[in-house]
């Protein structure tokens, strides 16, 4: 009986590939028992015929969608983040060394583990990086189209609603400066602008509509700041944040909280880290210029930010503050997902009174 519990594997770990997964499974004592190459398409035949096990995956394209396929299949699928499994390598690098590494670092009881995404959170996060893609390619076309004016003397007040409502006055009128080929070149790339709107646009409308029929996502809309594009963005992201013990653990792995180099008795803290969902971050330090500058401070005691952020302005830079009021929207964010109920504005005001 032990005979067949060793030559079983307890724990797998799965190279993903394109087209060829690397497998390396360990039995309970830690031998190596199974040690393959297997296509794409064997690798759910193979797994199914095999006992409940432990198995790892870095998270990356196509990671999800195996997980659930393998949870289906009663197994204990994990996902890891790619650097965490890094330091459990050994040797040169090979796809048989990375497998090994993943069975190795999913076994550890301190791993820090990626929720595997349902469909619909795939689906949501699809709509948001092409919307992002496109809002991209806007903002060159708009650096371009101002690059081009610039070299003929023609300057614009910045903003991109100021290019927009000029342009064609530029175009029709500023023919001593511009010459025919200049005019029609820039005239399609104003076409260009105009699709990309119509594009942003449509999906824009698309994340709204599915914000405001998620529960999640409407409860988060009640944090200021937060509208239907952080909210689906987050909610797509971390699904109800079971994957963070505590609001803090969310704002760390934003990377809104200092760099930290200490050492000793030494407290050495720099610059926010920037790691983990770089476009989750920029919308939630968006979310704190709109709390900041949009709002304004006439309605901040309504949210019951009045004390705190009054209180901050006087001893930080505004870009700093902005950053420390980004990190306080993301952890009342993830409380309110997490805890399933909207946002209180009276217990904020109970938490901003007390002494730091």
């Amino acid at each position: 009986m032990s005979q067949k519990l060793d030559a079983s594997p307890a724990v797998i770990g799965i190279d993903i590939g394109k087209n060829s997964f690397h497998i390396v499974g360990q039995n309970r004592r830690g031998a190596i028992v199974l040690r393959q190459k297997w296509s794409r398409g064997q690798v759910e035949a193979r797994l199914a015929n095999l006992p409940p096990c432990r198995i790892g995956m870095e998270a990356c394209v196509g990671a999800h969608h195996l997980s659930r396929t393998l949870k289906a299949l009663g197994h204990d699928a994990r996902l890891m983040p790619a650097k965490y499994v890094r330091p459990y390598s050994k040797g040169q690098k090979n796809d048989y060394r990375d497998a090994e590494a993943i069975a190795e670092a999913v076994q550890r009881p301190t791993m820090k583990f990626v929720a595997t995404k349902t469909a619909d959170q795939l689906d949501l996060q699809a709509l948001h990086r092409v919307r992002e893609r496109f809002v991209g390619q806007r903002t060159g076309i708009i650096n371009q189209i101002r690059a081009f004016l610039l070299e003929r003397g023609i300057a614009v007040r910045q903003g991109l609603r100021f290019l927009r409502a000029e342009l064609p006055g530029i175009l029709a009128t500023r023919t001593d400066a511009l010459s025919p080929r200049m005019v029609r070149m820039l005239e399609d790339l104003s076409a260009d602008w105009r699709r990309l709107d119509a594009r942003i646009e449509a999906l824009s409308s698309e994340i709204e509509a599915i914000a405001r029929q998620d529960k999640g996502c409407e409860r988060l809309m009640t944090v200021p700041g937060i509208g239907p594009i952080i909210s689906s963005a987050m909610v797509a992201a971390i699904g109800a944040g079971d994957a963070f013990s505590k609001g803090r653990d969310f704002g760390a792995w934003l990377g809104l909280v200092p760099k930290q180099l200490s050492t000793g008795d030494r407290t050495i803290l720099g610059s926010i880290s920037k790691r983990g969902n770089r476009y989750l971050r920029s919308l939630f330090v968006q979310a704190a210029w709109v709390v900041l500058v949009k709002v304004g401070p006439k309605h901040w005691d309504r949210y019951g930010l009045k004390s705190w952020i009054e209180a901050a302005r006087r001893r930080l830079h505004h870009n700093v503050l902005a950053i420390a009021l980004a990190n306080k929207l993301a952890r009342i964010a993830w409380a309110v997902l997490h805890k399933g109920r909207a946002f209180e504005c009276a217990k904020t005001n109970e938490a901003a009174s007390r002494p730091a």
